[in-house]
């Protein structure tokens, strides 16, 4: 019996668009809004809504399921695959068996795009492996109010930082074809400005004119959408009383038809249900998948009742059906893209087991968190610790807790609330371990944990005291714990929580000499601690190797590289503190503080050795809107070790039509240098990215006039050598 003749959607050898366009005109209304529809896969029978409501795609699935219903899809009348999507957001690390790497906010103080891709590259074989195709992630939201419990989540507060290592994390993700082996797709979210909160509280209101939309927060997410990246998230908040879900001109006008976005949106996790539920901007579901499908929403994230919504709001006449059309040709392009007509990409569960968690993979958890640890305080060159030390004490309630250390979206956290699944403790190196591990022949390292992280109290302050007494050295590791951290982790203060603070002051009272290392979803006020610690170490959350990489820095095998790419607090009631702020006069310093500084800035981090820069200079004084600048610098490691310096360039409008930051970062390099070696950093500076702003009709246009451009170490002024160059128009 000769076999079946394809029909044209089935031929691999057809154009995909062919294939696509045949595909359609065969499905009925209901499949079409089926393949606009996800669910959570957890919830529910999976089975029941492929077969009743055709649904096209899955979250929160991992391998053992994914086989069958990728049967049960392929067994319907058009045999249309599924596509599965998890929030693998620094690791697949709600798989207990795959690599998890410090979050985004760590990642970022490496400055580090190569590494930032190739562990992108790893994520997605661990991905890919479990059967799934899809991860919700980079974040490219901008970290501004640090009380927001999603800060950890970010790269960080600048612009031009977060578009370069979001772009690296995509490239990491997808590769040059996401149809290729072992890639996934990416999604860049949450689009846009859903980290400028009111008060720091999440999902609040977004107080935004489309100027200050355009000037900071679309920057990054152009630069994605322009290189490839192949979904976008909706945020779940409204800009000026339009919720982004229903937000037509952010969706449509400017993503998808301005930026030519090649791929498709998906809202966040029920959107669509919120624009009546909680957001009251419309009267019940069939109003709200109306207002989703016609605003530019492609797919909608669990909002269970969006398939018979959106077929009454059709046959109300509240959705043209070649709106369904768009939104499912964008759909079925990215499946026909992934291959899954053609190969399905199903899980090999024997092969899954040998490929996740790989030493070479383990390897690069270790050196992504070594690069970044940021040093903070050294004085007197306390650190890196002597071979010679005999006693140490390592106290604080993160020295040995494995939830702080992996950070948020992994096991242990609200999104994952599978009972009894955690990473298995032998594949994690906590503080202590790695300390003891690494700590020289005949040295005592001894433990007490000192405190809790989440609750005030003194129970275990004079154990901490006693050992404190006894030793050499006291290394605090100390921070937040998850409590603090992700969704609806929104805090009133940035103090240290718990009795941690209480018992610093008791074990620096004792004389011994204290290095904390911070192990923390972010930037903390910790003035006191800076005034009294004899060294500071950040390690933010580091991942199932940060007690490797912390030891790896205390005893010196290693010197500090990171800079912060976010700026730390005197006080909570000193915020905003971001360093690219438009000036102002009488706004410069609360009356109570004794400084308008940051306690540390952006781009700051200390090294074992010192750096010196000399003789910047722009390869020409003038230069046109097309042109490209070169920013020259002479650095020279000053001290007796090899170090890795990250020189950052800076530009300043001296003179605009508007008001404007007083410095942006346009450029910057990593460059390692022996000791007492000097060497010219060239940083190329496109001018109509650097020497533009975004004018009073929210336009980015290149601005004549006069420019500074900075060169250093880090944000502060004293830290920046400055000359001028002449834009012209």
């Amino acid at each position: 019996m000769s076999p079946k003749p394809l029909l044209p959607y089935q031929d691999a050898a057809r154009p995909v668009a062919d294939r696509v366009t045949d595909l359609l005109v065969r499905m009925t209304l209901e499949e079409k809004i089926g393949q606009m529809t996800q669910i959570n896969g957890k919830a529910g029978d999976p089975e029941k809504w492929i077969r009743e409501k055709h649904v096209g795609s899955f979250l929160h699935l991992i391998a053992g399921n994914i086989p069958r219903l990728q049967q049960v899809a392929a067994e319907s009348r058009l045999g249309i695959p599924l596509i599965f999507g998890i929030d693998a957001i620094h690791g697949h690390a709600f798989c207990p068996s795959a690599t998890v790497f410090p979050t985004q906010l760590a990642l970022a103080c490496s400055w580090h795009a190569g590494l930032i891709e190739a562990v992108g590259r790893i994520t997605a074989k661990d991905v890919s492996a479990t059967g799934i195709q899809w991860t919700f992630s980079p974040v490219l939201c901008i970290a501004r109010d640090l009380r927001w419990g999603r800060v950890d989540e970010t790269f960080g507060e600048d612009p031009h930082l977060i578009g370069v290592l979001a772009e690296a994390l995509i490239r990491g993700y997808q590769g040059d074809d996401y149809n290729a082996p072992e890639r996934i797709l990416a999604c860049a979210k949450h689009f846009a400005g859903y980290s400028e909160t009111q008060g720091g509280r999440d999902s609040t209101e977004a107080d935004l004119s489309r100027r200050k939309l355009a000037a900071f927060f679309l920057p990054p997410f152009e630069r994605v959408a322009r290189a490839g990246c192949a979904t976008f998230m909706t945020g779940y908040q409204a800009i000026d009383g339009v919720p982004c879900t229903a937000n037509r001109w952010l969706l449509t006008d400017l993503l998808k038809e301005q930026w030519g976005l090649d791929g498709f949106v998906v809202t966040d996790w029920d959107n669509v249900g919120k624009l009546h539920k909680m957001q009251f901007t419309c009267a019940g579901p069939v109003e709200a998948a109306a207002v989703a499908v016609n605003a530019g929403n492609d797919m909608i994230m669990n909002t269970p009742e969006f398939p018979d919504a959106c077929r009454e709001a059709v046959q109300r006449g509240l959705v043209d059906p070649a709106c369904l059309d768009a939104a499912c040709r964008r759909i079925l392009t990215v499946k026909f893209k992934l291959g899954l007509f053609d190969a399905r990409r199903l899980p090999d569960l024997e092969a899954a087991r040998v490929r996740l968690g790989l030493p070479e993979d383990r390897r690069l958890a270790l050196e992504s968190a070594i690069e970044s640890m940021v040093l903070l305080k050294n004085k007197h060159g306390r650190l890196p610790l002597s071979d010679t030390v005999t006693r140490i004490a390592v106290v604080g309630p993160n020295a040995d807790d494995i939830p702080p250390q992996l950070g948020d979206w992994s096991y242990h956290t609200p999104q994952e609330a599978e009972v009894g699944a955690v990473h298995a403790p032998d594949r994690i190196t906590t503080a202590l371990q790695g300390i003891r591990r690494r700590a020289p022949a005949g040295c005592e390292v001894r433990h007490a944990r000192g405190c809790d992280a989440d609750k005030p109290g003194t129970e275990g302050l004079a154990e901490a005291v006693a050992l404190a007494l006894k030793s050499d050295v006291v290394i605090a590791v100390v921070g937040d714990t998850l409590a603090y951290a992700g969704e609806c982790k929104d805090r009133a203060t940035l103090d240290l929580p718990g009795g941690q603070q209480a018992l610093l002051e008791a074990l620096h009272a004792t004389g011994t000499p204290l290095v904390v290392v911070l192990i923390n979803s972010k930037p903390l006020s910790i003035p006191w601690v800076d005034a009294h610690a004899d060294a500071i170490l950040e390690a933010f959350n580091p991942g199932e190797a940060g007690g490797a990489a912390v030891a790896a820095i205390l005893f010196g095998d290693r010197n500090p590289g990171g800079k912060l790419p976010i700026s730390f607090p005197q006080h909570v009631g000193q915020q905003p503190v971001y360093y690219n702020q438009i000036p102002g006069w009488h706004a410069g310093m609360y009356c109570d503080l004794t400084t308008a500084e940051p306690l540390y800035p952006f781009g700051f981090g200390l090294s074992y050795t010192t750096y010196a820069y000399t003789n910047l200079r722009v390869d020409k004084p003038r230069c046109s809107a097309d042109d490209t600048v070169t920013v020259s610098v002479d650095v020279t490691n000053t001290g007796a070790r090899e170090g890795v310096e990250i020189v950052q360039v800076y530009v300043h409008d001296l003179l605009a039509p508007v008001t404007w930051p007083a410095k942006e970062l346009k450029g910057f390099a990593r460059v390692k240098l022996s000791a007492q070696e000097t060497r010219t950093v060239s940083i190329a500076l496109h001018a109509r990215d650097a020497f533009s702003i975004v004018n009073a009709a929210a336009e980015r246009v290149v601005e004549p006039g006069a420019f500074e451009i900075l060169a250093g170490p880090s944000s502060r002024d004293k830290d920046l050598l400055k000359t001028t160059i002449e834009v012209v128009a």
